[in-house]
């Protein structure tokens, strides 16, 4: 026997698309970003996360700034750098549906061109951060396990808790002071993340050396974990790095900021301390383990640091239309620069003499730094600088 249901009455869902959902375009299947132009053959994820991920009313948007500042100035102003990049320099392009920019190539290339060899984001800052941090926490724990730091001379101790303690106040005034607020001036998300990138590593390297500062007042028996401040603050060997680092925070210009810091006074300063001083002096004096920190630090500037910069710059000394206003404005500023960080450097001099088993002579280390910033200004296509003669 067969029973028949009654069919209820229920009303029938009914799909509907949003209406620019749901027209085709030319690229609707398309699985690849096709608004900008790979570095290389292939986009690459760096690539599709970061380029023009900031909009600019001199690119794509087309109806203005969707933000600004309390002064009324919209966006990222160009003039925030007296560098220049092709299209730069022109007027706002006339807009309206179709005009794509209107009497010449448009979207502009210019600043916008800028791509970080380093490929940084997001995810490659945590990972490589993170890695740092593990390696330099276990080069720590070894040493402590081990009692490494009971083969140190007692005139070494007194050397890192002053010295390199105070290193630490220039990784974190520059990281925090120049860098984190060049990058907020910088015009493109390119630009944005490598400064950014830049920020995180001096702030981080500082953070190293203020725990590896606890770990050794735990460990080493009369260590002085305050003394760092004194140095800082009135040791007239470390009045120069402090005043040129006090100085550098002060720059305005967000391009003149990196060059400042990443072409004058991490090579002729930084790569001075950390190179040629304490990595040199620390295995003499029976110390294995600070070379690791500030070696961390030093890896940091000589191979992504310094590879964004020279990229960044290069495109600006071979500029189609502003090469030689942009080589002469950088020219000017090694011109400032340069002489100050000879003179901190000079200032520095005295403390070569403290260890009891010396590093290489102060004049070589000089002029060891000296050669290296020269080839940095050589990749930059600029003059080598005559103040490099003080």
């Amino acid at each position: 026997m067969t029973s028949t249901q009654e069919e209820r009455s229920v009303p029938k869902p009914v799909f509907t698309d949003a209406e620019a959902g749901a027209k085709e375009f030319p690229d609707s299947d398309s699985r690849r970003f096709n608004y900008y132009i790979p570095a290389k053959r292939k986009q690459s994820h760096y690539e599709d996360v970061t380029v023009e991920v900031q909009p600019d009313p001199r690119h794509y948007l087309s109806q203005g700034w969707l933000y600004g500042f309390a002064d009324g100035i919209g966006g990222y102003p160009l003039n925030w750098t007296a560098l220049k990049a092709w299209g730069s320099d022109r007027p706002e392009p006339e807009r309206y549906p179709g005009s794509g920019g209107k009497g010449y190539d448009w979207p502009a290339h210019g600043w916008h061109e800028f791509r970080d060899p380093n490929e940084e984001w997001e995810l490659s800052l945590y990972r490589y951060n993170s890695n740092v941090v593990r390696q330099v926490s276990q080069n720590v724990e070894n040493a402590r396990q081990s009692k490494a730091f009971e083969q140190w001379n007692p005139n070494w101790v007194r050397f890192v808790e002053r010295n390199v303690g105070a290193w630490m106040h220039v990784d974190h005034g520059l990281g925090l002071y120049l860098y984190a607020n060049a990058q907020r001036r910088a015009p493109t998300n390119m630009h944005n993340n490598a400064i950014s990138v830049n920020s995180m590593h001096r702030i981080r390297a500082a953070q190293d050396l203020a725990l590896y500062n606890l770990t050794l007042t735990e460990e080493v028996p009369g260590f002085d974990g305050a003394a760092h401040l004194e140095t800082w603050n009135s040791d007239p060997a470390w009045q120069g790095v402090r005043e040129i680092s006090e100085q550098l925070t002060s720059i305005w210009d967000w391009a003149e900021a990196i060059f400042a810091g990443n072409v004058v006074f991490e090579p002729l300063v930084g790569e001075m301390f950390r190179s040629q001083l304490v990595q040199q002096a620390a295995p003499r004096n029976g110390d294995f383990v600070t070379p690791t920190i500030v070696g961390a630090a030093e890896y940091d500037f000589a191979e992504r640091d310094l590879r964004y910069t020279t990229a960044m710059f290069e495109l600006l000394t071979t500029d189609r239309e502003f090469a030689d206003h942009n080589k002469a404005l950088m020219q000017k500023w090694m011109s400032d620069w340069v002489p100050r960080a000879i003179r901190a450097a000079r200032t520095l001099q005295p403390i070569w003499s403290q260890p009891d088993a010396k590093p290489p002579r102060f004049e070589d280390g000089l002029d060891a730094a000296k050669s290296r910033f020269a080839q940095i200004v050589s990749d930059l296509h600029l003059d080598y600088p005559k103040e490099l003669a003080q």
